[in-house]
């Protein structure tokens, strides 16, 4: 089993911060059993993301899969309120994670002192995508120790490393032949494209302005709700849907409230499609698919989507993705060229929508203790990133859903430059969204006392929240 990077992993690694983490929220509305989560935390130390990167020796090397030093450390948290559990879920987010040097996740929980209690992991998508850091999970929770054996770090020679990073580099050359043709179609194609707007508008003679604070962190708002999990899959059937392509709808829908849409009104969605094997050792084993939609009729029928969808992936099939054409390059650039390529992790294009749904979790995804909890869901979180490189993308629009039990979860991450960009606005936009699907949600993270939320009760949500 080779220990080398796969060159979109190698990508992920290179964009840092801009690669993203992934964090996944368990919710017990009475005391997690703290033996049980150590036991869950011991087996994630011994399982599937039990591994970090090194980097070659040749600065144009390919970087390799070896095993940790570190010990990662299980956080239990002083007790705080359960309003207070968003906040401390950012904090967590926040946490410098390093595929690199470690940690590459954390694991913590949070006593809630009205009872109850959350619990939060975090991962970097260096070590691995949605799919993946599921597996990684459940394996966890049953018990099982991964057995893939990487190298130790800093086991090979210098020698041995130069020579040897030095044939993967050889082996690499057509793919990298292949990648400079179809770079440089690429820049002829930008530099027509550029000529034509130029021409088209006298406006763009004058230089842009520059971004102020443009070097400035950004929070990026997320959101998450609860539904119904039969709700859910008979208002997709209803609609002549599936659970995917009502995923897809909402998202489009809400990329219309949030204002990602194109000046036909349609939406550019990039759908995630599952690409691992049970053999996989790649961190990011995902491809793109791309669609374009109009989010009005979605509300009514899926169809449009659903056929939309079936068709890109058989032009998936049929024709390599262009964006992957390009990845043998990675390696070769420079490190101030590779954030223009942070369409890798975002889905592509600017102003692009990523809806995201991971299907039918098992059942000991929601048995961090061992025991069922009463809420989980994943976010996607971009810790670090910069209103420059937001500004860059055009924003930023994720959806993510998966069904645990009898429960769906959907949670969102958005930003709008020149927007507010709150948690209260992100929520009330998915609430509004949700409503003009006719679906009930929940949210407030197990919260006994919060009611259901539908379209006609979002502003008295919005004052609860």
């Amino acid at each position: 089993m080779s220990s080398v990077l796969d060159l979109v992993d190698q990508t992920f690694f290179r964009l840092g911060q801009a690669a993203g983490v992934g964090q996944c929220v368990w919710v017990y509305n009475r005391p997690v059993d703290i033996d049980g989560l150590r036991r869950f935390h011991q087996h994630l130390e011994r399982g599937r993301l039990a591994r970090r990167i090194e980097r070659s020796p040749l600065p144009f090397g390919r970087h390799r899969w070896v095993s940790p030093r570190d010990r990662h450390h299980l956080e239990i948290a002083t007790p705080r309120p359960r309003e207070d559990f968003d906040a401390w879920l950012g904090e967590q987010a926040n946490i410098p994670l390093d595929a690199e040097h470690g940690p590459g996740w954390h694991l913590a929980m949070l006593p809630f002192t009205d009872g109850g209690a959350g619990v939060s992991f975090v991962v970097t998508h260096c070590l691995t995508d949605g799919i993946g850091g599921c597996l990684a999970l459940v394996e966890a929770a049953c018990g099982y120790d991964h057995t893939i054996n990487w190298p130790a770090a800093g086991s090979r020679p210098r020698w041995r490393a130069l020579r040897e990073d030095a044939r993967q580099t050889a082996r690499d050359i057509p793919g990298i032949r292949r990648a400079l043709v179809a770079a440089a179609a690429a820049a002829r194609s930008a530099r027509r494209h550029r000529r034509t707007a130029r021409s088209a508008s006298s406006a763009l003679s004058n230089p842009p302005a520059l971004i102020a604070g443009a070097d400035e962190l950004v929070t990026l708002p997320t959101a998450a709700f609860f539904l119904d999990a039969d709700e859910w899959d008979a208002r997709a059937q209803s609609l002549g849907g599936t659970s995917n392509t009502l995923l897809a709808g909402l998202a489009a829908r809400l990329a219309q409230r949030v204002g990602r849409v194109a000046a036909d009104g349609s939406v550019a969605l990039a759908i995630p499609v599952n690409e691992r094997t049970a053999d996989d050792t790649r961190a990011n084993a995902v491809t793109m698919v791309d669609i374009t939609v109009s989010p009005a009729p979605a509300t009514t029928d899926l169809r449009e989507i659903r056929d939309a969808t079936k068709q890109a992936l058989i032009r998936h099939r049929e024709v390599p993705d262009e964006r992957r054409t390009l990845l043998p390059l990675v390696p070769l650039l420079p490190q101030r060229l590779i954030k223009r390529m942070v369409g890798v992790a975002t889905g592509g294009a600017t102003n692009v929508v990523v809806a995201s749904n991971i299907g039918a979790a098992p059942s000991a995804a929601n048995r961090p203790d061992g025991t069922d909890a009463d809420h989980v869901a994943l976010l996607s979180r971009y810790p670090g990133v910069t209103k420059a490189l937001m500004h860059q993308l055009g924003g930023l629009l994720v959806v993510q859903s998966a069904r645990v039990g009898r429960q769906v979860f959907v949670s969102a991450l958005a930003y709008q430059p020149d927007h507010p960009n709150s948690n209260g606005e992100l929520r009330q936009q998915v609430s509004s969204a949700l409503g003009d699907f006719s679906l009930t949600a929940w949210a407030g993270w197990g919260c006994p006392e919060l009611a259901s939320v539908t379209a006609a009760q979002a502003d008295s949500y919005n004052s609860i929240t």
